[in-house]
């Protein structure tokens, strides 16, 4: 035991060699070797080991597990070294972690919708009322751990941390405020309001919202952070049920046992500290006001202040529509329209005399990183100022998350670059030493320790900087006191000096005077007359263009223009280019941010194909040429009205490309294999299912993915996993520009339990004995994508060859599926009616699937819906007008569906039900659908569809 010892730095030797002796007994060479390693590389080895020989004593056979898997003794040892609480809750429940390492997610940012389905499955079927205390506070343990785990192995960045904790948080406010209402329902009856505007009307359900504010509404929640919530519902009125009670009285209820519920103290802690006092009127006010009143109270008595940290506020659960109503009606108080500074100055004030008192009260025993001058709050007082001060004129800035405000006030020149950079870097270096003090004891705690040892440790855990220096407590110091005194002098100067960041005129260079009307005008010189005068052609097309709802985008993007003398003369030379960017800004909000964010997009929008970068060395490159083919894609898809198939196809072969170069990339980046013969090409066969699996992939489309390996290539399948993993950090990383797309591997075997890489005979094995109906007809969507695509081909023959014996030959599927369709219908249906509603896109697929298992002896590499169809009928499984049905049916809903995605830049389950959105989502739908059916509404046009939908897939599964 005389070698680690020697090489690594415990803090007491002796005790450290006491503990390896115990933790060493009978261990292999290679196995003490491997832990060596480990602790040298952690910043307290000493309690990393003390607590390893713990696990060793209490938990015999989950130390024996770990010690048999690299990964798994590198999550244990990295928990152990640092934090303390989640050391103790390791050692009571070690699964946790063995769990972790097999479930495949430690790669990927989870979303709320996802942290809520693995609260369901935490909870189990048979908990289904209001969850206990205890049982959400254990939940938000285990899902701590994964996130520490990603946080200190860098596997995520800051904002994928924050936006996680967030995520999690989201769920179980969301599953907790619904189990709730649900139980005082049963004893009130609904609450319901009466339409005041119809007499006679039916009284409807009163919707109830929790507005996140602060940290959780910014989506920046820290590792032991409260959670500061404000509870709204729709208006007054009265239950239904027999012991009947106002509106008012029933939220308040509501409001009160979700408040009780977080807060209550379990043997594993609270689950969240839950602080009301940003609601109206504070602690004086109610704990749920109602539409109205907080609309007259920001509109009438509302503090300045108030305003101010609407910023950060967003629906986290409950009704988010209600939520919004709320944000939308109070946005123009928040936002100055002028240049005025003394709102701001008021605040700053305020700011300064609370900052004052809190670091005079907390600061006595250590510097506070949060309430130090030019500490975190600083920043963030900083970019909200700025954001009122310019929100007015430039809504590009109104975001609540503090990383992503600061990248939109760069971008707006309202920060220069170098005081963009010391502002992000200093946000940075500081919140992961906040998360660092917090996550050790899950204490909310920003305040250093005083004790030299404990600061050298607390250094070792922050992340290494770009120049490789020593971490120790000198070097925190150094660095700490250099990131305070760049905030403070950006501060002092911004909000001090009342020095607002105005909009200046390009200054002329002195050897080449610019003439005076050739200059960039000042933002309250009319637009239109400059254009007439310096982009004649444009202001024609302009003038005749009919724009509504994307005036305001379409005028920054002007804006824009006039400072990019080449997209200024693009547009004024290419009228069609003007009716397409036109065309953009009326109908995608979201890509007409995409247009002002990344100007030079207007390249792709006139239809120019982005070269494939080559050779593709990083995930940046690869996301910046994802956008640009994106919005080529979808600007083609909004003014050429192309067939909606056409453009799934090609923004399927766009997925293609880059779920291969990801593949290469991750291939250059994988440590080397542990056998120095093996040489490691393209054997692993990368497959996609779902809606990629048919070439139907969408804006906003996770990509299911498959990993599967080559028996012969099995001893090495530790390095193919890293190669999978890879693979999805590359794809799914969460920047401040959003993700590329999502990946989902939970089609694998045995799902999130099974390997993230099987081989091809576990496959096999498993769909012989184990698969259900419903897997069977997944994988008939499959194709192969990436790696040996040829063996991959070959290999989903085989496999479909193994469903169509065990379902297709045999016809028992049929009952299988109509059970797995009822299931997804009762769960998902409510939610997201035009997938899995009755007779909504699912009754299509699973009817196309059930006919397909029974003729699955003939394969195709691949087939999308319109193909399906024309296969099944000239099987003759299908008549020629149910075919024609489903034809129409199928490019219906895809329209309506790529309608909303492009619209808003993600999924959605429904129509709108705002006026303007539905007219836009109308003018979409009627460019991708068949003549016949564009002159019905598209309301009555989908009940018309689901109505024949639900009938033939009746017909199909009663038969």
């Amino acid at each position: 035991m005389a070698t680690p010892l020697k090489s690594i730095d415990f803090r007491d030797p002796k005790r450290a060699g006491e503990d390896l002796g115990r933790l060493g007994a009978g261990l292999p060479e290679r196995v003490l070797g491997r832990i060596e390693h480990l602790l040298a590389s952690v910043p307290d080895p000493d309690l990393a080991l003390a607590n390893l020989e713990r696990l060793r004593r209490q938990s015999p056979g989950a130390f024996e597990r770990a010690a048999a898997s690299p990964a798994v003794l590198q999550y244990f040892i990295v928990v152990f070294a640092y934090s303390r609480f989640l050391s103790e809750s390791v050692l009571n429940f070690p699964e946790n972690v063995l769990q972790l390492a097999a479930s495949g997610h430690l790669y990927r940012v989870l979303s709320a919708e996802e942290y809520r389905e693995r609260l369901l499955a935490w909870l189990a079927p048979e908990c289904r009322g209001v969850p206990p205390a205890l049982a959400l506070a254990r939940f938000r343990r285990r899902e701590l751990l994964r996130l520490v785990v990603r946080d200190v192995l860098g596997l995520a960045s800051l904002a994928e941390i924050v936006e996680e904790l967030s995520n999690l948080a989201d769920a179980i406010l969301e599953l907790s405020c619904e189990r709730i209402r649900e139980e005082l329902v049963r004893r009130h009856g609904e609450p319901l309001i009466a339409d005041a505007g119809e007499s006679g009307a039916p009284a409807r359900p009163c919707g109830f919202a929790v507005l996140a504010l602060g940290k959780l509404g910014g989506r920046e929640l820290n590792y032991s952070s409260d959670i500061d919530l404000m509870f709204l519902y729709t208006a007054n009125g009265q239950t239904a049920g027999p012991e009947s009670i106002t509106n008012k009285e029933f939220f308040k209820k509501l409001a009160n046992q979700l408040t009780e519920l977080l807060s209550t103290y379990t043997s594993l802690g609270v689950c969240y500290r839950v602080d009301l006092r940003l609601r109206p009127d504070g602690r004086l006010g109610e704990v749920c006001i109602s539409l109205a009143g907080a609309k007259t109270y920001y509109r009438e008595r509302a503090r300045d202040w108030e305003k101010q940290m609407l910023i950060k506020a967003r629906p986290a659960a409950g009704d988010k529509a209600l939520g919004r109503e709320l944000l939308e009606a109070v946005e123009p108080l928040i936002y100055s329209s002028s240049l005025d500074f003394s709102a701001v100055e008021a605040v700053s004030e305020t700011r300064a005399r609370i900052g004052e008192k809190l670091a005079e009260r907390r600061g006595r025993h250590g510097l506070d990183v949060k309430l130090a001058p030019g500490g975190i709050r600083d920043i963030e007082f900083l970019v909200q100022c700025l954001q009122r001060l310019h929100g007015g004129r430039e809504p590009w800035v109104r975001h609540g998350g503090t990383l992503l405000a600061l990248f939109r006030l760069r971008d707006k020149e309202l920060l220069s670059n170098q005081e963009y950079a010391r502002l992000a870097s200093a946000y940075y270096f500081l919140r992961h030493l906040e998360h660092r003090l917090q996550f050790d004891e899950d204490r909310q705690v920003h305040t250093l320790p005083e004790d030299p040892e404990a600061l050298d440790i607390l250094a070792r855990k922050m992340p290494p900087d770009a120049t490789g220096a020593t971490r120790d407590a000198a070097w925190l110091k150094r660095c700490l006191a250099e990131h305070l005194s760049d905030v403070r002098e950006i501060y002092e100067r911004v909000i001090y000096a009342q020095q607002p960041i105005y909009y200046t005129l390009p200054e002329a260079r002195p050897e080449e005077p610019e003439p005076e009307e050739q200059r960039t005008p000042h933002p309250a010189v009319n637009l239109t007359r400059y254009l007439d005068h310096c982009a004649p052609k444009l202001a024609v097309s302009l003038a005749g263009a009919k724009i509504h709802r994307g005036r305001q985008r379409l005028d920054h993007f002007l804006d824009l223009a006039l400072d990019h003398p080449e997209l200024l003369d693009r547009l004024n030379t290419d009228p069609e280019l003007v009716e397409r960017v036109v065309e953009i800004f009326e109908h995608s909000a979201y890509f007409g941010d995409q247009l002002l964010r990344f100007p030079e997009l207007l390249h792709q929008v006139g239809g120019e194909a982005s070269p494939q970068p080559q050779p593709l060395e990083d995930g940046p490159a690869l996301r910046r040429y994802f956008r640009r083919e994106m919005m080529r894609i979808q600007a083609d898809s909004i003014f050429g009205a192309v067939p909606i198939f056409t453009t799934l196809e090609q923004t399927s072969d766009l997925a293609d490309t880059v779920i291969s170069a990801a593949y290469r990339i991750a291939l250059r980046q994988a440590p080397r294999p542990e056998s120095p013969q093996y040489e490691p090409r393209n054997q692993m066969m990368v497959i996609a299912l779902g809606r990629l699996g048919m070439r139907e992939f969408d804006l906003a489309s996770d990509a299911d993915l498959v990993f599967v390996l080559p028996d012969d290539d099995a001893p090495e399948m530790a390095f193919w996993t890293g190669v999978a993993e890879r693979l999805i950090q590359t794809i799914s990383a969460y920047t401040g520009e959003g993700v590329i797309f999502s990946v989902d591997t939970r089609l694998r075997p045995t799902g999130r339990e099974g390997d993230l890489v099987q081989t091809e005979a576990a496959y096999k094995s498993y769909f012989e004995q184990k698969a259900e109906a419903w897997e069977g007809i997944a994988y008939m969507k499959a194709r192969a994508v990436a790696g040996d695509i040829e063996r991959a081909t070959r290999f989903l023959n085989e496999l479909q060859e193994v469903d169509w014996r065990r379902y297709g030959q045999s016809g028992r599927s049929r009952r299988q599926l109509a059970g797995m369709r009822a299931r997804l219908e009762k769960e998902q249906g409510p939610r997201n009616p035009l997938k899995a509603g009755p007779g909504g896109y699912y009754d299509i697929d699973f009817a196309l699937m059930y006919l397909r298992l029974k003729g699955a002896g003939i394969f195709f590499k691949v087939l999308n819906t319109p193909q399906r169809i024309d296969v099944i009928e000239k099987m003759g499984h299908l008549d020629r007008d149910d075919a024609d049905f489903l034809r129409d049916a199928a490019t219906f809903y895809r329209a309506v569906d790529h309608g909303l995605r492009v619209s808003t830049g993600h999924a959605a389950g429904s129509l709108p039900t705002a006026p303007s959105q539905f007219e836009s989502l109308t003018a979409l739908v009627r460019r991708w659908i068949p003549e016949h059916m564009r002159n019905t509404r598209l309301d009555a046009q989908l009940a018309e569809i689901r109505r024949g939908t639900r009938a033939y897939f009746n017909r199909t599964f009663e038969a």
